[in-house]
């Protein structure tokens, strides 16, 4: 489970989170809408702890994010979009084991993990070479494998479909289902209204910093009288377009 109260971060000059609170329950797949620069990626980094909080809390699984951040990288696998950032001179199998071993698995752990999700995610044939050269539907299976060999109960989806073919797509919106059948805890967040409404349980609408909206797809749609999720959408934050 994950749980954000009033969660806020400044920056110098400006406020990019401003006091947001939702929850996630276990297997359930919550969206994060917004325009660019709207706080969703900030929100994102400090679920991640790779912000630190400015003021409210967060919990991921009981623990918190600013006390025990080590606590918490245990228990998410994080998926982004745009460069995988797999190290391009290691072997699909070295990458996995390197972020394996970063979240304290125990080798013959890591190495029984890594087996199966060879097999789950196809990769017999280039799991053992290096991925300087690997297509990018081959390096999105191993960023999927990375981000999941240490079995998390929480998992981070920040725009994972960016700038991705159909059938890469296809492929990351069949692992976030597979997480989800298995109980995971899932923030999503994405530009598709399209892959929102297909893949999310509740949405969380993110406008210059601030919760606008919070709620299922279909309560949003009854309570706007509106069927497409993106006229609410554009509607709730002004129509403005930075």
């Amino acid at each position: 489970m994950l749980v954000v109260k009033n969660l806020t971060k400044n920056f110098k000059s400006f406020v990019a989170v401003d006091g947001v609170s939702f929850e996630v329950n276990a297997g359930e797949i919550l969206g994060l809408i917004g325009e660019n620069g709207a706080g969703k990626t900030t929100i994102m980094r400090m679920l991640a702890t790779m912000l630190k909080v400015t003021k409210g809390e967060g919990k991921i699984s009981n623990y918190d994010l600013a006390s025990e951040p080590e606590n918490v990288r245990g228990e998410i696998g994080i998926l982004f979009g745009g460069e995988v950032g797999l190290y391009d001179r290691l072997t699909a199998r070295e990458n996995i084991m390197y972020f394996a071993e970063l979240n304290g698995m125990e080798s013959e752990d890591a190495k029984k993990s890594i087996e199966e999700l060879i097999k789950e995610l196809e990769m017999e044939e280039f799991i053992d070479k290096k991925v300087g050269k690997f297509s990018r539907g081959m390096k999105q299976k191993v960023a999927i494998a990375r981000s999941i060999v240490h079995k998390p109960s929480v998992m981070l989806f920040d725009e994972p479909s960016t700038g991705l073919d159909v059938s890469a797509t296809r492929l990351i919106q069949d692992f976030i289902f597979k997480c989800k059948s298995e109980n995971k805890t899932i923030v999503f967040s994405s530009h598709s209204m399209r892959e929102v409404e297909k893949l999310c349980d509740r949405v969380v609408i993110i406008h210059k910093g601030k919760l606008v909206e919070q709620g299922t797809i279909a309560k949003l749609k009854t309570k706007y009288k509106n069927e497409d999720i993106e006229d609410i959408f554009v509607k709730l934050i002004g129509g403005n377009h930075e």
